[in-house]
């Protein structure tokens, strides 16, 4: 992955935010999704080894696509300004469309890489599910946000949108009320990129992805 030439692109991109340019670089942005296809194949098959389940993800199905669906969002600009896959079991969705756990990862226009892993934003019936797991099964949620390596580097579950009262259906006396407030159950890290080179890219987001798979495996038992 040629890094230095992925995030000029990207901060061109984000100055030129327009079909017009978009067309006129087409061919850079075809060389460089190429190589990022490469790059997350590569990862998936490293995954391999501590998550089986993974194994046979479709590299080109992790692939988020650039164009942005605007019919959607308030951000009305046609063209993402990151890179960005999900990997996750074949079969299953992607988190956007409402899926299970997942490994997640972007690199900016800044040349910053986001690793993370979990549920983000995850529909009705599966937040419930998950809250459910978090009273009936403390310890084992424990055991994984107390893990050296977890708290190292992601330093706990994100509190984005927490609650600031118990979600319906949920005593406030309920020991885990803090948890289950929380309407997202995933980790994040975000470091830059400028001193990483080629060859360790894909070993640094793998390292990152085994630290977060505990998390994982805890929520796809949910």
């Amino acid at each position: 992955m040629h890094l230095r030439d992925l995030t000029q692109f990207l901060a061109e991109l984000s100055e030129n935010n327009n079909r017009a340019w978009f067309v006129m670089n087409k061919p850079r942005y075809d060389i460089l999704r190429a190589e990022f296809l490469e790059l997350v194949t590569g990862l998936i098959a490293t995954m391999a080894r501590f998550d089986p389940l993974v194994a046979d993800c479709n590299p080109k199905k992790a692939l988020f696509r650039i164009n942005r669906d605007m019919r959607f969002s308030h951000v009305k600009i046609p063209y993402k300004t990151t890179f960005s896959a999900a990997i996750i079991p074949n079969g299953m969705k992607k988190p956007s469309e409402g899926g299970g756990p997942s490994y997640y990862f972007q690199i900016d226009a800044a040349g910053n890489l986001l690793v993370a892993g979990g549920e983000y934003m995850p529909p009705a019936d599966r937040l419930r599910r998950i809250r459910q797991h978090v009273i009936a099964d403390p310890g084992g949620l424990a055991k994984v946000l107390k893990k050296k390596s977890f708290d190292a580097r992601y330093g706990g579950l994100q509190q984005e949108g927490k609650l600031t009262r118990p979600p319906k259906g949920f005593d406030a006396d309920e020991p885990q009320i803090e948890t289950i407030k929380l309407k997202n159950f995933i980790a994040w890290s975000a470091t830059s990129l400028k001193d990483t080179t080629p060859m360790t890219l894909e070993n640094d987001i793998a390292s990152a992805f085994s630290d977060v798979q505990p998390l994982i495996e805890w929520l796809r038992q949910a």
